[in-house]
């Protein structure tokens, strides 16, 4: 009878099985998102290859890389087979990714769109378990100056101090402002209180010749635009 443990080991599999080879044989747009997670856990257990063990909890959040980059160290080291080291493996390039892409959208120069605010702010709250309210603020030619955060609380809900906002409006010299905040629930329908400070903070700023020119609900996958939808 075959041992297992033989079986299972990625060093007995051939090189176009081998994670590590295949991405330097092939390069690594070829390997699966399983096959990348594979390389940073190194190994699986007698019963199971770091490869099974990488598609087992990619099952578990639906195959979703932004999900799995949510769990915290607690909920990877549930899976048999995943130690403290491996799970600060996976959440450490994980988090790397998410950083990578908050680089990215900073290339954008110009926001010309309600999409292009979102890409900007996705990366920064998106993947957020609680609530925050941010606001980029603009130059006359929608050229981000600053972008701020100017609170942070609990998934029920942010307060935002309208003072604060102008103050740094006026500072920065800016003409334009957008508001954002995110709904770690998932909903993108704008809440009673969305609605009030988006207006409060619109009626101040049209006193100081500010124009709000949108405020965005962030969850994961997509985005509610104010703007776009006439509500401003």
């Amino acid at each position: 009878m075959q041992d297992k443990s033989v079986s299972f080991s990625i060093k007995n599999w051939s090189d176009d099985d081998k994670p590590r080879e295949k991405l330097v044989n092939k390069g690594r747009s070829v390997l699966s998102d399983a096959e990348l997670i594979a390389i940073l856990i190194g190994s699986g257990s007698r019963s199971e290859s770091a490869v099974e063990l990488s598609k087992r909890i990619l099952a578990s959040v639906d195959n979703n890389l932004n999900e799995l980059g949510r769990l915290s160290i607690k909920q990877l080291m549930a899976f048999k087979g995943i130690g403290e080291a491996k799970a600060v493996s996976i959440a450490a390039a994980l988090e790397v990714g998410r950083r990578r892409r908050g680089e990215d959208a900073l290339k954008i120069e110009k926001i010309g769109s309600s999409k292009d605010a979102y890409d900007i702010l996705q990366p920064m709250l998106g993947e957020l378990e609680h609530e925050e309210f941010w606001i980029l603020f603009l130059n006359n030619s929608n050229k981000v100056l600053h972008k701020a955060q100017l609170s942070k609380g609990g998934i029920t809900g942010t307060l935002v101090d309208v003072r604060i906002v102008m103050k740094q409006a006026l500072e920065l010299g800016a003409v334009a402002i957008i508001l954002a905040h995110n709904h770690p629930s998932g909903t993108l329908r704008p809440s009673g209180a969305d609605k009030q400070i988006t207006q409060k903070i619109k009626t101040a700023s049209e006193t100081l010749d500010i124009k709000v020119l949108d405020h965005l609900i962030i969850t994961q996958k997509s985005y509610y635009s104010f703007a776009d939808e006439n509500m401003l």
